[in-house]
């Protein structure tokens, strides 16, 4: 075998994967009518707001892009925003939880998960992982709901979207929200139902990276119109629909989405479902050869996920089966063109910030009696799943890689196969 790229060998991948973001002749058309337009905000000095529906006729690409995407994703309604977190953010506060009421969160997903939660004075408490799937596991829900629990913060992980069946049972039964982050779940599909469309709201970003994107972004889909309503008039600083312009009734932030992201997301709309069957065919193609390495394990695609996004293509990888360190693995194997990586160095609860719970000029909303003893620290006891993917099992690859044809796939195989050959040079 060849010597490894990083101790100064040919790499395997000589060239780039597949460009992202994906753009064409769509969103250059939409910008410059845009551009030409001269409307690049939704509404003209003195309007009023205007619900998830494109009143304002086609000028108004953010009006007709929340009824598009909102509609694709089999709900009634969509508030697009700024981001997907200050979606998230807004979510929870529609909902006029009490301070301190708590809720359930996954401990291996991006901090906005949990910030959110944070920053609408609320408590954050972490559950482990399912190994197979990475994503939040209905019996570790179960195990952490307490009287002052009130909503889950589901994450479809990965681009797959959760055990909704088991989720939606537990929420039914003890009375709770169900919140999804679909930040990674663009078009995704449970038994043929669309991620954001089960629960009592669904939030969706757009940053670069993401299997649709503006460059950032963000949409809360919903089914529930007074929840809609809520969101948008916290979208609009608090206004009304119907309502003087200069007329605010509660506390809310200033997240609007600009007409020319939403121009070029309608675009990326129209080339999701294409790109979703692209990745997933792929990504049967990789798990199958990646599976007969011995101490690689790709994660399982549950039967009932009927589309998975792939926003990452994970598997887990056995130091102990190996012999050689992952990150030294991911490292190599990064050397050799394939973009790949550890993923979080930790689990949310083992960031500084929960550690020393710094947060809102300190401890608050901790520092209500009945959080003073809240360790975050002691979470690890409870979320072996999530301990083992931040420090030895987890490697991610971009959904990108995905996007190409078959020889792309092979040399991700054969990359790994070399690395794993000459793993003895880098001990």
């Amino acid at each position: 075998m060849a010597q490894l790229a990083i101790n100064g060998g040919s790499a395997v991948r000589q060239k780039g994967f597949s460009e992202w973001p994906v753009h064409g002749v769509e969103e250059r058309e939409v910008l410059l009518e845009v551009l030409e337009s001269g409307k690049w905000w939704r509404f003209a000095f003195g309007q009023g707001v205007a619900l998830a529906d494109p009143k304002d006729g086609p000028q108004s690409q953010v009006a007709q892009f929340q009824a598009e995407f909102a509609r694709n994703h089999d709900c009634k309604y969509g508030i697009a925003a700024a981001n997907g977190t200050a979606t998230l953010e807004m979510a929870l506060r529609a909902l006029n939880l009490e301070i301190g009421d708590e809720v359930i969160v996954p401990a291996y997903t991006y901090i906005a998960s949990a910030t959110c939660v944070l920053q609408n004075n609320l408590v954050p408490i972490f559950v482990d992982v399912d190994r197979n799937t990475y994503n939040i596991d209905p019996d570790c829900i179960a195990q952490a709901i307490t009287p002052r629990t009130r909503a889950i913060m589901v994450v479809h992980f990965g681009g797959q979207p959760a055990d909704m069946d088991r989720i939606m049972a537990l929420a039914q039964k003890h009375s709770l929200h169900v919140i999804e982050d679909a930040a990674h779940a663009h078009g995704c599909e449970w038994r043929g139902q669309k991620a954001g469309s089960f629960g009592i709201a669904g939030s969706f970003s757009f940053q670069a990276s993401k299997n649709m994107t503006a460059g950032e972004g963000g949409i809360l889909c919903t089914n529930d119109h007074e929840l809609a309503q809520e969101v948008e008039a916290l979208m609009w600083a608090g206004r009304r629909v119907g309502r003087p312009w200069y007329e605010f009734h509660r506390l809310g932030w200033n997240y609007r989405l600009t007409e020319f992201q939403a121009a070029i997301l309608r675009a990326q709309l129209g080339r999701l479902a294409e790109q979703n069957q692209c990745r997933q065919a792929n990504a049967k193609k990789l798990s199958a050869k990646l599976s007969q390495i011995e101490g690689l394990q790709p994660l399982v695609q549950d039967e009932r996920t009927t589309c998975h996004g792939y926003h990452i293509y994970m598997f887990r990888y056995d130091e102990s089966a190996i012999g050689l360190p992952r990150d030294k693995f991911v490292a190599a194997l990064a050397a050799e063109g394939i973009p790949a990586m550890a993923g979080y160095t930790y689990p949310l609860y083992k960031n500084p910030m929960f550690l020393e719970k710094n947060f809102i000029n300190g401890s608050f909303p901790l520092g209500t009696p009945y959080h003073d003893d809240i360790d975050y620290a002691s979470f690890a006891k409870v979320c072996p799943v999530s301990e083992r993917a931040c420090n030895s099992e987890a490697v991610w690859i971009p959904q990108h890689v995905l996007l190409g044809g078959a020889e792309d796939i092979d040399d991700v195989v054969q990359a790994v196969d070399k690395v794993l050959a000459e793993k003895n040079s880098l001990l």
